[in-house]
């Protein structure tokens, strides 16, 4: 195994929340309801649509809605990693 952290997979499971797997084995569930609830940058994802559509990035650095290249909104790796580890204490 690499000790870069990256992403592998990531899925809405509820509008706003996501279950994200990284390359150590370690799954979490990340809930950003909080932090999409305000700012104009979030409000496409706020639509419960549009955030299913959630893709991982080339080398799993990060997790973007949009189109790869030109993200509209995106989370990386590490923090959302931070933001699963938090929330599961």
């Amino acid at each position: 195994m690499t000790d870069i952290l990256r992403i592998t997979a990531a899925e809405a499971v509820l509008a706003g929340v996501l279950k994200v797997a990284w390359n150590d084995d370690y799954e979490g569930i990340v809930d950003l309801r909080g932090i999409i609830a305000e700012g104009e940058i979030f409000a496409p994802i706020r639509n419960p649509e549009n955030f299913r559509n959630v893709r991982v990035a080339s080398y799993g650095h990060s997790i973007y809605w949009g189109k790869e290249g030109d993200e509209d909104v995106d989370f990386g790796c590490d923090r959302l990693r931070e933001i699963a580890e938090e929330q599961a204490a």
